[in-house]
């Protein structure tokens, strides 16, 4: 059957069902995240066609399809669906794909025009499955993001948090969708990217569904900070600098939830035993050995200015193997350093290198290691790559005494646009030499390293941090 025009749909629908959960158990109640047997069951999507495939004209020519899917039951009666368009090349299967939801239900009833990196992905046989991630207020469902909300701040029970279980659910429902496409989709490599909420879903499920291999994820949580874990001594210091800043209210896995919970009548040591239970299924940084393990592929721009990434000097020391791209002064809503650079183009070269690693030429960069010391009035700081990497730039940016972590002046105070230098370089190690005022007590810096991947004939500069560095500056 084909079918050519699209009604409007709403993307989550609430529907009585004699559906129970399906798909979720908790480890904050001694069970796992997610049931992986029920998420990958097709039989449980009930998926209804919207638009099946056809032939999609364009600079690239495709093969297209749209349709919803039953993610599962928010509680029970409360179903969760999603669209979810497919789109492979115009001429056999695709092997793996792209899959984001950063996406729109407006935008997904339109076809899908691949931009550039995809239709490199496109022409060499990679798929894209596209979803949408977002909060059930911004398409009008607000009474359901409401009720979900209030029953997570009475019970702790991450099974009503969307952000714990729909949007990663959401993204593991869409593998699902696509490999039932059997005439359309063979198994391969699947890897995530997106921002924000899209960029840590795709975080959280990487952990739990191995047929993931890669995740690209720009301004979200990384690591299990103290913040997020409500230690104490970490929300102590933070009260004494002014508390909260905007939509940032502290937390766990995002900036929304430490205050719904205390003023529902939980308590500081609930919300600790809640972080301390579930945070294995939560966090890359507690999932690095398995993750290496299984040979995935990781990038973050975590953002260093930003308020769901709020904890780069705890992230930087406890984890400096995390690969990460600091834009200076970057995060939801700003600009960037003068001297940011421009031209990054991350996202394309781990893409093409993760689909075709034996087509791209060069390899991206591995963290490297930071030291230094200081020398009377100065720091010198060094920055040493393994042998061979061939990096072919480097700039360190720093800021003296920022506001601890998470705190208004911490969100709102950017580096200052003098400071910034151009690094010299001897073999694989790159210097500078930054003067210390007299009054500051303290340094945070972080140096960017460019290296160029090729790919045909086309050209892909990808850079990658050093990793975020804090220094006592004692005399």
């Amino acid at each position: 059957m084909m079918i050519t025009k699209i009604k409007p749909f709403s993307m989550y629908k609430i529907f009585v069902t004699p559906l129970l959960s399906l798909f979720f158990s908790f480890s904050a109640f001694g069970m796992k995240v997610f049931d992986m047997e029920e998420i990958r069951d097709p039989s449980t999507l009930q998926t209804k066609v919207l638009q099946d495939w056809r032939k999609v004209k364009g600079i690239i020519e495709t093969r297209q399809k749209l349709v919803t899917i039953n993610v599962g039951d928010l509680w029970p009666g409360q179903e969760y669906r999603v669209p979810v368009r497919m789109v492979v090349p115009a001429k056999g299967k695709a092997k793996g794909f792209h899959l984001t939801g950063g996406s729109s239900p407006s935008r997904l009833q339109k076809d899908a025009r691949p931009n550039p990196t995809e239709r490199e992905l496109l022409e060499g046989g990679v798929g894209l499955v596209i979803t949408v991630v977002q909060e059930p207020g911004s398409y009008g469902q607000r009474e359901l993001a409401n009720a979900s909300e209030k029953k997570f701040a009475e019970s702790l029970n991450p099974r009503f948090k969307i952000q714990y279980w729909a949007w990663p659910a959401t993204l593991m429902r869409a593998i699902t969708t696509a490999y039932a496409e059997k005439d359309h989709f063979e198994k391969g490599k699947i890897a995530m990217s997106g921002g924000s909420k899209n960029g840590a879903s795709p975080s959280m499920a990487i952990i739990h569904d191995e047929r993931m291999t890669a995740v690209h994820a720009t301004v979200s949580p990384i690591w299990d900070s103290p913040l997020r874990l409500n230690d104490d001594q970490a929300w102590k210091q933070l009260r004494a600098q002014g508390g909260r800043s905007g939509g940032f209210t502290g937390g766990h896995f995002g900036p929304n939830f430490n205050r719904r919970v205390l003023d529902s009548g939980g308590t500081w040591k609930d919300l600790q035993k809640f972080t301390r239970d579930i945070s294995d299924g939560v966090f890359i940084s507690r999932n690095l050995t398995a993750l290496r393990k299984r040979k995935v592929d990781m990038l973050f721009h975590p953002g260093t200015h930003d308020m769901v990434a709020f904890d780069m000097a705890w992230g930087g020391k406890n984890h400096p193997s995390i690969p990460v791209y600091l834009g200076a002064n970057s995060g939801h809503g700003k600009r960037g350093h003068p001297k940011t650079e421009r031209d990054q183009q991350n996202k394309a070269a781990f893409m093409l290198k993760h689909f075709f690693p034996n087509q791209v030429k060069g390899d991206l960069l591995a963290p490297p290691q930071v030291q230094h010391e200081l020398k009377g009035k100065t720091i010198e700081v060094s920055v040493v790559f393994p042998e061979g990497s061939n990096e072919e730039s480097g700039r360190i940016w720093w800021i003296f005494d920022r506001a601890p972590d998470g705190s208004p002046k911490y969100l709102t105070e950017m580096i200052p646009n003098d400071q910034t230098l151009q690094m010299n370089r001897a073999g694989n190690r790159w210097k500078a030499t930054i003067r210390i005022p007299p009054q500051a007590t303290r340094i945070d810096f972080f140096s960017n390293h460019r290296k160029t991947l090729r790919y045909g004939e086309d050209s892909f500069r990808s850079y990658l941090s050093s990793p975020y560095t804090r220094v006592e500056l004692t005399r």
